[in-house]
């Protein structure tokens, strides 16, 4: 038997084999060649979580890519590690998660240390990868409209429980763009505090970050992440409070 998820926007029929409940089923399912690709689907804490919201270019396309943009361009200077973007997939056993999130990083000293493992595909290569399997550095997530309670409420729960130190969120949904870096709590995701500029720190990156949006001269909105050392910003505090 088989539950059907149809989207009558896409008219898309997605089939989850009857028992895949639990996170290793799940997983095996979702390196198999009948899992579906034209949606974004997670195990969520016991929950199978399908997105099959269309990816909007200007509320989710360019923000993610500016993300992966500036990243990609800071481990050009610094080696530090991976970013990746979505279709990666982030499992933990410790936290029964298996999803895609939109930006992923993973350090080198994680990988070094064992806290994060590669799982390999098969009759491939041995350095070949499908799978990051533990808690990461740091993971992204852009607000879709179908995804909104799950970005917000149940992947950050999941990440936490993973141990992933840093978790980053992007609302561009509505008039105002709302960009929130939270660190490890006690208990779970802390907000960052917000300067007066926007700047909040990031301890993976060891910088201040900040997204702005602006309007193009073709009247598209587009994405400016910015990342500035920890020493600028702070000399910046500090000539401000004189």
């Amino acid at each position: 038997m088989y539950a059907h998820v149809l989207n009558s926007e896409t008219e898309t029929d997605i089939e989850i084999p009857e028992g895949i409940g639990s996170l290793r089923s799940f997983r095996r399912w979702a390196f198999s060649p009948e899992f579906p690709e034209s949606c974004r689907i997670d195990f969520v804490q016991g929950r199978i979580e399908i997105d099959m919201s269309p990816e909007e270019i200007f509320t989710h396309g360019t923000p993610k890519v500016e993300i992966l943009r500036v990243i990609a361009n800071r481990l050009l200077e610094d080696d530090m590690g991976i970013v990746l973007g979505d279709s990666t997939r982030v499992s933990s056993v410790e936290a029964g998660l298996s999803a895609e999130p939109d930006v992923v990083f993973v350090s080198h000293r994680r990988i070094e240390s064992g806290q994060v493992t590669i799982t390999p595909a098969k009759k491939r290569r041995k350095d070949s990868g499908i799978e990051l399997v533990g808690g990461v550095d740091m993971v992204a997530e852009i607000l879709s409209r179908g995804s909104i309670k799950k970005d917000t409420l149940k992947l950050p729960k999941a990440y936490f429980a993973a141990g992933v130190t840093e978790f980053w969120l992007v609302d561009a949904l509505g008039e105002d763009l709302r960009f929130q870096v939270y660190g490890r709590g006690r208990t779970g995701f802390v907000a960052r505090r917000v300067d007066a500029e926007g700047w909040m720190k990031s301890t993976v990156f060891t910088c201040h970050v900040k997204m702005t949006r602006m309007r193009s001269s073709h009247g598209y909105d587009r994405y400016r992440l910015e990342c500035k050392p920890k020493t600028e910003s702070d000399s910046a505090k500090r000539k401000k409070s004189r």
